[in-house]
């Protein structure tokens, strides 16, 4: 109001001027700018259309003032004619806005400074503006409400420091924090409250809340939850449900909220008859076969919807990039039938013109053009392009990668956009760390996943620790020669301290590969290595003097040769939420060397997706290692336990054993020192994991597992004398590699060998 009275009392100031002391037509011999300190000049010619040279009218007078006034700058607008030498000079007098040059926040206590001066229009070095002040209480407000006080109150404050700066300070009264006490349906019937509020972001408040952040009502959340309630409804055949909009109050004691959801389910449906029509290129029979909805099953819109995709995608593949798939409903009320039709529209068959790839500033074209299942002039695949994008992704060089289409040369072609914005692909450590298996590890290493931006998999590295030390160099190009093959090689030496010995070995491998599809490849690798074992524990030296044909010599070669065949359909490879890994290897040692065995090793694990970013994963591995003339190596024969095995296990103590204890096969009372772990030459081991999402962005998730298996003495007796736990853990993809915190709890405890409960930690890869 203060501004207006300003305003209009300028604008009647320069109305007076103009009438009483200017001469209508009078030539202007200047245009001048007075009282500004911050705002140039050039900000105030811009808008006014009195300029020197040109004749003096009042109504042009009138449109300055305005025009200036609206530039939004200024708290007060004149306009003054004066005489200097005959000449005619106009000054435009203006008095400019104060700037902020403090803000205050006062009574926050739930929500920090930080991110409040983080939310707010208002900033320190800018003009106050009411429209602005107006927006940061009500983001203010909004971010109180999402925290459950949504009976706070923001009043802001100006306070004068000088003439032209002020104090704006937000005083916050918080009021207690009210959360949602109940969310009550009517009008339900098929469903529970109770399955209703579990498909619902929206949640109750419970005594676990100052944790999970349930109860907290917010409006867009809720929004959104009847979006998914009505969703729900058509997925299970409530064609015609409706949603009343939600009323959200305080109870009676004005101590938290409710929320009433009114609905009206209507009958539920299902689908009569499902029919194709148009551009048929395959039979209506076998095109049934392939969508979701079935005649005499309850209509679900979701289905409708991937049917859609379905034989889009079908028509795709042939070339058919433009092709329209519309389903026709008829209702059938007397019957609560849905009829579909499929009116199929083939379009015109496209054909793939150019590929361009973008945002590789270091990544080579060919890098990514070899996991492309397109090329220039072939036939468009909608398969073929999420394939494509799928192996991209699976090289692990690219935070991410899209691929889109845009129109070729001619109508029916279409060229295929590739876009990645790359990561980092390089590492370089030097420090610290602990292992549950390793105990204090010290560490450098230097590793590059795409080396020269060629694909490379170089890596040189060390770690030496309380319990193992490691020295490897290697190379490794995954398409040698640009070709399928991979071809690569190591150089290391290792030493390992485990329960009954420690194990050096100096070494060096050579191995290739082939990749015959997306999902199947070879792999072959021929290693020669020298190893020692030392330290042997007493239990392990009594063993080896009693018993010495358990116990293989100390110092051994082994020259093998490993051959394995894998198949991998998962959908990303670094992190997998549907699909299967199944592979078979067999190493054979006896070309030259000291050491005779022939192992094999069979393991498969299936990812399945169940709800909300939910995945479960159930993993198996059966392996057994065959004497060839000569004792088989103590250190290449089976233990299980640990984190990568039977978690709540102690490392490697899960095999079979010798004890110098001649009472401990009788009744158990061992510590476990005295028995020693000889390994077995069979193994079994499932893994069951269900793997929950936490912080998404963050990449970090929680595990619920069940683990089950057995090392021994024939491959029969693996499946006997069964170890089982189960647990719980966290998971995060960190900058570092893949980092597991689990805590393992044995069902089935060895006395005086298990504890009730054991935490394990790891940096490396999942199963």
């Amino acid at each position: 109001m203060t501004c207006l009275y300003r305003f209009t009392t300028a604008l009647l100031l320069t109305l007076l001027l103009s009438v009483n002391a200017l001469a209508e037509g009078e030539k202007i011999a200047e245009v001048v700018v007075s009282g500004n300190r911050r705002i140039e000049n050039t900000a105030v010619f811009n808008v006014i259309k009195a300029k020197a040279g040109e004749n003096l009218y009042a109504a042009k007078l009138d449109e300055d003032v305005k025009a200036i006034y609206n530039l939004g700058y200024f708290t007060d607008v004149k306009v003054e004619k004066s005489m200097k030498d005959d000449n005619l000079i106009l000054t435009y007098h203006v008095t400019e806005k104060p700037v902020i040059r403090e803000l205050i926040f006062e009574g926050n206590k739930a929500i920090s400074q930080d991110k409040l001066k983080e939310a707010v229009e208002v900033k320190i070095n800018s003009i106050v503006s009411a429209k602005d002040l107006a927006k940061s209480v009500k983001k203010i407000k909004k971010l109180y409400v999402d925290e459950g006080y949504s009976q706070a109150e923001i009043e802001t404050v100006r306070e004068q420091i000088s003439p032209h700066e002020l104090k704006v300070i937000f005083r916050i009264t918080e009021g207690s924090k009210i959360l949602i006490r109940e969310i009550r349906f009517e009008g339900n019937r098929a469903f529970t409250a109770g399955k209703l509020k579990g498909m619902m972001e929206t949640t109750q408040d419970w005594w676990l809340a100052w944790l999970t952040g349930a109860g907290v009502y917010k409006e867009d959340m809720l929004k959104n939850d009847i979006a998914l309630l009505t969703e729900f409804y058509m997925n299970n055949g409530y064609i015609n449900v409706k949603f009343a909009e939600p009323k959200v109050g305080l109870t009676p004691d004005a101590k938290a909220l409710y929320v009433d959801i009114q609905l009206i389910e209507g009958d539920q449906y299902r689908i009569g008859q499902v029919g194709f029509r148009g551009d048929l290129l395959e039979k209506r029979d076998e095109l049934a076969g392939k969508v979701k909805s079935r005649s005499g099953e309850i209509f679900s819109r979701g289905n409708l919807r991937q049917d859609i995709f379905t034989l889009t995608d079908i028509y795709a593949d042939k070339g058919y990039a433009f092709a329209n798939v519309t389903p026709l409903t008829q209702l059938q009320n007397d019957l609560k039938l849905v009829d579909i039709s499929f009116d199929m529209e083939k379009g015109e068959m496209v054909y793939i013109d150019r590929i361009n790839i973008s945002g590789n500033a270091k990544t080579r074209d060919k890098v990514i053009r070899r996991e492309i299942r397109l090329a220039e002039g072939d036939l468009y695949s909608a398969t073929a392009l999420k394939k494509s994008k799928q192996n991209v992704m699976n090289l692990g060089f690219f935070e991410e990668a899209n691929i889109s289409t845009a129109k070729g040369k001619s109508d029916n072609m279409l060229k295929m956009n590739v876009a990645v914005k790359e990561k980092a692909t390089g590492t370089f450590s030097i420090g610290g760390g602990y292992s549950s298996l390793d105990g204090f590890v010290g560490q450098g290493s230097v590793q590059q996943a795409n080396f020269m931006g060629l694909g490379l998999k170089a890596n040189a590295s060390a770690s030496i620790g309380g319990k193992s030390s490691t020295y490897n160099v290697g190379l490794t190009d995954p398409y040698f020669l640009d070709t399928k093959w991979s071809f690569g090689g190591d150089v290391y030496r290792t030493e390992r301290q485990f329960v009954d010995y420690t194990r050096k070995a100096t070494g060096g491998d050579i191995k290739g590969g082939y990749q015959f599809s997306d999902s199947l490849s070879a792999f072959l690798l021929y290693k020669y290595e020298q190893k020692q074992i030392t330290k042997e524990s007493f239990a392990l030296l009594e063993t080896r003097r009693l018993y010495p044909s358990l116990v293989s010599p100390a110092d051994t070669t082994t020259s093998a040769v490993s051959m394995s065949i894998t198949s991998n359909t998962t959908d990303y490879r670094m992190d997998p939420t549907s699909g299967m890994v199944n592979s078979l290897s067999v190493e054979f040692a006896g070309l030259g060397g000291t050491n005779r065995f022939l192992r094999y090793v069979g393991q498969s694990s299936l990812f399945t997706p169940v709800a909300f970013g939910t995945v479960f994963m159930i993993h198996g591995t059966i392996g057994q290692i065959l004497e060839m003339g000569e004792i088989i190596p103590i250190d290449e024969k089976f233990y299980l336990g640990g984190i990568s095995t039977l978690r709540g296990f102690s490392g490697r103590t899960v095999s079979p054993y010798v004890s110098t204890n001649k009472d401990d096969n009788q009744n158990g009372n061992t510590t476990g020192k005295e028995r020693a772990y000889v390994g077995g030459d069979s193994e079994a081991v499932l893994n069951a994991e269900l793997t929950i999402p936490l912080l998404k962005e963050a990449g970090l998730k929680g595990v619920l597992f069940l683990d089950a298996g057995n090392a021994a003495n024939g491959l029969g007796n693996a499946f006997s004398g069964i170890l089982s736990s189960y647990g719980f853990g966290i998971r995060w993809f960190s900058p570092v590699g893949p980092l597991r915190l689990e805590y393992g709890i044995p069902i089935n405890p060895r006395p005086g060998i298990d504890r009730s409960g054991k935490l394990e930690f790891s940096i490396g890869s999942f199963f």
